[in-house]
């Protein structure tokens, strides 16, 4: 196979990809502004912005969002700290010991949401711990915290474990080796995790839906709402979502370039400050 085939093939495959990915989601956009009763572009019955409307005076929905975010930041809470914990201690630890600790904390990962679910109520329920919110947010650290391991574990791999044994050499304690040199080197890992463990939660829904109680999240307030009769407001959540979601990716990757620049001019500037002492 030539280099000028594979290559077309690469771009034909790249399209469709991308055409099967992004179409679904204009439609989906398109139907907020539909003004049709059907959430669909088709036929088309003219611009319309009531969708969001009620969307915007639906107080249920306001209240499913609220408990939405409530949860999700309890859950990077506790997520983060046992992930990273977790990962500190797997990556110290050799043999079979760490093979089991790892397979535990993995384990999870593995298991169907509604298998989460059912056993967290089940556990609870024999301490007598009513349910509600707050067993989603138990039920789901429960498993989100093994993202939060495998991105900190991946991070420690680059780790110089050579920097702590200088540092206490050097007469650094325990705590200020972990505060000023392995917890800066894992900060990307940890923000990454912590991203992971918010959105994770957001869009969980089988543990929720076993957990919850008699409250309501966002997942459940949509499920809810197919149920009875999808209508377009659900398409204009679901546009803002992902224009939220999109918004703070472009962000993210404009600090991350604009940091990466400032960096590599740092250390271009380094060099040629020790090519002028070699001179």
């Amino acid at each position: 196979m030539t280099e000028k085939l594979r290559r077309t093939l690469y771009n034909i495959y790249m399209a469709a990809f991308l055409f099967y990915l992004l179409v679904p989601l204009a439609l989906m956009g398109g139907a907020a502004f539909n003004d049709s009763k059907l959430p669909s572009v088709y036929p088309w019955k003219g611009l319309t912005d009531r969708w969001f409307i009620d969307l915007w005076n639906d107080e249920t929905m306001w209240y499913s969002f609220r408990n939405t975010i409530l949860v999700a930041l309890a859950v990077v809470l506790l997520a983060v700290p046992i992930g990273t914990a977790a990962a500190i201690v797997i990556n110290s630890i050799s043999g079979k010991v760490r093979s089991v600790l790892y397979g535990v904390m993995v384990a999870p990962v593995l298991a169907p949401g509604a298998v989460i679910g059912i056993s967290t109520i089940l556990f609870w329920n024999k301490l007598n711990v009513p349910t509600g919110l707050h067993l989603s947010v138990l039920g789901q650290v429960s498993y989100i915290a093994a993202f939060v391991m495998l991105m900190v574990l991946a991070r420690l791999q680059s780790f110089d474990e050579n920097l702590e044994e200088a540092a206490l050499d050097l007469g650094a304690s325990h705590g200020q080796v972990m505060r000023r040199i392995l917890l800066p080197h894992l900060y990307p890992a940890i923000g990454a995790g912590a991203a992971i463990a918010f959105f994770q939660s957001i869009e969980n829904f089988n543990i929720t839906l076993f957990t919850r109680g008699t409250s309501q999240t966002l997942t459940v307030y949509v499920f809810s709402k197919v149920r009875a009769g999808i209508t377009p407001s659900i398409n204009a959540l679901a546009l803002l979502l992902i224009l939220v979601t999109f918004s703070a990716a472009v962000i993210y990757e404009v600090r991350r370039r604009r940091a990466a620049t400032i960096e590599a001019a740092r250390e271009a500037e380094a060099r040629r400050a020790d090519e002028a002492g070699i001179i």
